[in-house]
């Protein structure tokens, strides 16, 4: 991201939009060497259109005094600081609902999809929040919670994995607005060899959330980057034979995620060219408060990023089932019994490929067998919306009392 920085500046000559005569000899004041800060990311850039506000050209900022706040000045400073004060307010809320508190839906999620022993599937989520209780009950909070520092690494190694590659080779990191077919296939290319860095680090990560809290043995940190690079390597902990190459498991692989991020995608955009149409025409007809232009601000982009989560997730689980039952495969992995709450169970499938896991859960487990678990995607986005809501509520109330 560049800094924004006011018209007409030209280094040293700067002064705040006009030619003082006289160069430096002509006035001590040392103000107009101070130029505006480059804006927050995640708390300014979701302004359609809108620029930071520069000062006055008659008002530098050295023309305070030594007791005065110069950020005091006027109502526009307010507003700004309380603008980007709700920006990173409802940015991080939106963070810690992803990231944190659907972490507990994203484990049983998982579980339910790689359990083929379950006679429950799990499909809504008043059964999902019964399991919940037990396994809470019976293992403790931390039952919830495994895993959860591994999915960070995932997400790490993921992101620099793709800045190296797009440093390193031609690959376009980001589209352009004139885009052409070749960008767009570069770009997809650049997201696939990212996912198949990553794959061994998601196998390990993806164990770590299923394995029962039972019989763990207190995982540091950085074991997912060891189990992940043993994997990859091929030593490590030993594996029966029935664990699957890791190049039987990168066409699924990329294919999800690629699948994925085209589906998030189109529909994140969709919903923002809609959202701002809205907005756009409310506020030409209707002359709404400053604090309610301020918070409608925001929320486009995080109602777009959620939408566009949850459409991918939805038409993607059956196949992300297929995938995690893949990875799963010979890893030796116990999981807790999703009928009960209380058991463990092996994980002995025999698979021989993507094609013959989705025949096996047709035929054994029926349609719905590729949807075990699809109860925790709603409770999961259920607290989203809800923690955003009541979020917006939050800022809106605090910030009319402010104002």
């Amino acid at each position: 991201m560049h800094p924004r920085r006011p018209e007409g500046f030209d280094g040293l000559g700067y002064r705040g939009g006009r030619e003082e005569q006289g160069g430096f000899a002509a006035k001590p004041d040392l103000g107009h060497w101070v130029s505006t800060p480059p804006d927050i990311p995640g708390s300014r850039n979701l302004h359609w259109g809108e620029k930071t506000p520069q000062f006055a050209a008659g008002t530098p900022l050295g023309a305070t005094g030594l007791n005065e706040d110069p950020y005091s000045g006027g109502a526009g400073a307010s507003s700004e600081q309380l603008n980007r004060f709700a920006g990173f307010g409802i940015g991080l809320a939106s963070l810690f609902t992803e990231n944190v508190l659907a972490h507990p839906c994203i484990v049983l999620r998982r579980q339910c999809q790689v359990n083929y022993h379950a006679r429950n599937y799990h499909l809504t989520p008043f059964t999902i929040i019964n399991i919940m209780y037990s396994i809470n009950k019976a293992q403790g909070p931390k039952a919830l919670w495994k895993g959860m520092g591994s999915t960070f690494i995932v997400q790490g190694i993921t992101l620099g994995a793709e800045g190296i590659l797009s440093e390193l080779t031609p690959l376009p990191r980001e589209l352009s607005y004139k885009w052409s077919l070749r960008q767009i296939g570069g770009h997809l290319l650049l997201k696939g060899m990212t996912y198949v860095i990553a794959m061994p680090f998601y196998s390990a990560s993806l164990i770590e959330t299923v394995q029962s809290e039972i019989i763990r043995d207190n995982p540091g940190i950085l074991d997912c980057l060891k189990e992940g690079i043993g994997r990859a390597m091929g030593f490590g902990v030993p594996h029966s034979k029935r664990l699957l190459p890791l190049l039987a498991l990168t066409f699924p692989t990329v294919l999800h995620g690629i699948m994925h991020y085209i589906i998030s995608s189109i529909v994140q955009k969709i919903v923002l060219v809609l959202l701002k149409k809205e907005n756009s025409s409310s506020l030409a007809t209707e002359g709404t408060s400053s604090v309610q232009n301020m918070l409608d601000a925001y929320f486009p982009e995080l109602i777009a990023s959620f939408a566009a989560s949850l459409c991918a997730d939805v038409m993607l689980y059956p196949l992300e089932t297929v995938l995690h039952r893949l990875h799963i495969q010979g890893t030796r992995t116990i999981i807790d019994n999703t009928d009960l709450g209380y058991e463990v169970l092996p994980i002995n499938t025999q698979y021989e490929g993507m094609r013959d896991c989705i025949n096996t859960i047709k035929c054994e487990e029926g349609i719905l067998g590729f949807y075990k678990g699809f109860g925790a995607v709603v409770v999961q986005y259920t607290l989203h919306v809800a923690l955003l809501q009541l979020t917006k509520i939050l800022y809106s109330t605090l910030l009319q009392n402010v104002s």
